[in-house]
């Protein structure tokens, strides 16, 4: 979570949510690219900054044949990297600069992603329309309203469909979004659901990430009519030297960094 003129913790409508994060992301998605694309790679599947990959992992299981719907693809490298795998893969994105680097790797890498504008709390496809949906750091950690992504992920997945996500560990948000060892003492409560906020001078709201203990999380799943089948917690893997934002190895040698919740619909 980088600086602003104003950071702090207070409640934010999910309007206002929207409108911050689409701004944020649009604003962000270059210098994004630039400095994580290498690690996401063009046609990568990479779950978490610990390096967790799809390909090693198989969360998701069989993907070729499957239609699968990634929820916030941002540039597209994992829908990518299912196309690759012989999946219908789909995405969509609230922000419309992360579609267009996801337009311009199509270029590049000659795997093309069919991607689409939307916000996750209104997902533009038909019920039961795909076999598996995913979502890697994707719109959840962004919206106010977790539980409208998580319904409507169940409404457009077949019955017994399977929806993997990952999200930052609920635990990290007791402690300094720091990768040195100011990040390694918490100094506010892990039941504090307020979100983090950055604003701009008049008090606009221009990045809103929110917060859900690990029980908010199970209780959204149930709540949208899915049912959680696995609970992974990646350990920091030897030998992995790269930080990102306060994901770091320090870090990840003491307390978990990523949640990834496997739910069947």
């Amino acid at each position: 979570m980088a600086e602003a003129a104003a950071a702090g913790y207070h409640e934010v409508g999910a309007e206002a949510t929207a409108r911050a994060n689409r701004g944020w992301w649009d604003s962000a998605a270059d210098s994004y690219q630039v400095e994580h694309g290498a690690f996401l790679r063009d046609v990568g599947f990479v779950w978490c900054p610990e390096g967790l990959d799809e390909a090693a992992a198989g969360l998701l299981g069989e993907v070729a044949g499957r239609r699968v719907l990634e929820v916030g693809c941002g540039a597209g490298q994992a829908g990518r990297w299912l196309a690759a795998q012989g999946a219908q893969a789909t995405g969509f994105d609230l922000s419309a600069r992360q579609l267009r680097h996801s337009r311009r790797i199509d270029e590049a890498s000659g795997v093309r992603l069919a991607a689409v504008q939307a916000d996750a709390r209104r997902v533009p496809f038909a019920d039961a329309s795909f076999d598996l949906a995913c979502s890697a750091y994707g719109a959840l950690p962004f919206v106010a309203d977790a539980g409208a992504v998580l319904g409507e992920v169940r409404r457009v997945l077949r019955p017994g469909g399977r929806f993997v996500f990952s999200v930052t560990h609920p635990v990290r948000w007791a402690f300094p979004d720091d990768p040195g060892r100011r990040g390694l003492t918490a100094d506010r409560s892990y039941f504090d659901r307020r979100p983090y906020v950055e604003a701009a001078e008049d008090g606009t709201p221009t990045y809103v990430e929110h917060h859900r203990t690990m029980g908010d999380w199970i209780g959204l799943i149930a709540g949208a009519g899915l049912r959680l089948t696995g609970l992974l917690e990646p350990e920091w893997p030897k030998g992995h030297r790269r930080a990102w934002n306060g994901w770091s190895p320090l870090r990840g040698a003491l307390i978990p960094g990523t949640a990834i919740f496997t739910c069947e619909a």
